[in-house]
């Protein structure tokens, strides 16, 4: 009896062992998996890329590898800004992207309307600022205010052709300028800049214009954004000077000008100008240009500034507000070098 007891009690303790040894074979244990280093895909054709840089822990790509027919460029002015997410590694293993361009399309100038220390004070400590301010103190300094990958509060409610709100894309460039005076018959008198700070404005835009290719179209007075509320830098800032010597911004070819000169004065030009249609007319050729201008087909207060800017501009002998025919055959000439792409 106590030997059949002891090959029950025996049977029972192999099974009970068996069905354990079972049970851990069928439980999961996870396994820690090995993470191999990932390699670059490389595609058929593809050329070698510039690496990016690091000088004291900051990263930077300075070559550009992209087309610049489509004004792409892939180069940074500037430290690579990267995200740090929680528990994960940004890699720059196929940095960068080649379809890309830069936030900075134009170029505003802009004058003070106050003295150099008033001027800095203003910039630099209250709600409104530019990215770099150019003072009129004789030395070979430009001070620099924003950072260039920042906006500015410089452009305010703006426009030109197809784009608004003009802070989001520009950098904005500060004179110290104290503005215009108004006459006794209500004519603002302006004042004239200084030559060697001109120079200094002239470096500036050409640098900043040749590093994010910023056409000729988008180097721009706050008058021409703005041109409702503002003269700045009004008719005494010598665009005509910076285009010869400097190659920078708009002018037209004086040749056409006087083809569209010959033409208009061959006509009853001042019979016209009270015709509704020709107003409309004007109105749509200064909207063509650039200017955000609603076409009423009267010569209304907005009409009337935008056309004073122009001529802030691009003639500055007379900024009456008048579209003489000198001024319509400037505008003629303007749209045909600078046609809207």
């Amino acid at each position: 009896m106590r030997k059949t007891l002891y090959i029950i009690g025996l049977s029972t303790l192999l099974f009970s062992c068996g069905s354990q040894q079972n049970a851990r074979k069928k439980q999961y244990i996870p396994r820690t998996p090995s993470i191999q280093p990932k390699t670059a895909v490389k595609t058929s054709g593809e050329k070698p890329k510039s690496k990016v840089t690091t000088e004291h822990g900051v990263e930077f790509f300075t070559t550009n590898i992209a087309d610049i027919t489509k004004n792409d460029n892939t180069a940074s002015y500037g430290s690579i800004v990267s995200a740090k997410p929680a528990g994960y590694k940004v890699v720059k293993t196929y940095f960068p992207a080649i379809a890309q361009n830069f936030r900075q399309r134009y170029l505003i100038l802009h004058y003070t309307a106050l003295p150099d220390d008033k001027s800095i004070t203003v910039l630099s400590q209250q709600a409104v600022s530019a990215h770099y301010l150019v003072n009129n103190t004789g030395d070979n300094e430009i001070y620099q205010m924003v950072d260039e990958n920042k906006r500015a509060y410089h452009a305010g409610v703006s426009a030109w052709r197809n784009d608004k709100n003009l802070n989001d894309t520009s950098i904005g460039i500060e004179i110290v300028n104290t503005g215009y005076t108004a006459d006794a018959a209500g004519k603002r008198v302006f004042v004239p800049f200084d030559e060697a700070q001109v120079k200094k404005v002239a470096a500036l835009v050409k640098d900043i214009a040749s590093r994010y290719q910023i056409p000729a179209t988008n180097i721009l007075a706050h008058s021409d954004i703005a041109p409702t509320r503002k003269q700045d830098p009004g008719p005494l800032f010598p665009w005509k000077m910076l285009y010869d010597e400097y190659q920078i911004g708009m002018w037209y070819d004086e040749s056409i000008k006087q083809g569209y000169y010959d033409l208009a004065t061959s006509t009853d030009f001042q019979v016209q100008y009270i015709d509704p249609a020709f107003i409309f007319n004007v109105q749509t050729q200064l909207q063509k240009f650039g200017y955000a201008l609603d076409l009423s087909g009267k010569w209304d207060d907005a009409t009337k500034k935008t056309i004073e800017a122009f001529q802030y501009h691009f003639r500055p002998q007379n900024y009456d507000g008048i579209m003489d025919a000198e001024t319509f055959s400037i505008l003629q000439a303007l749209i045909q070098k600078y046609p809207v792409k």
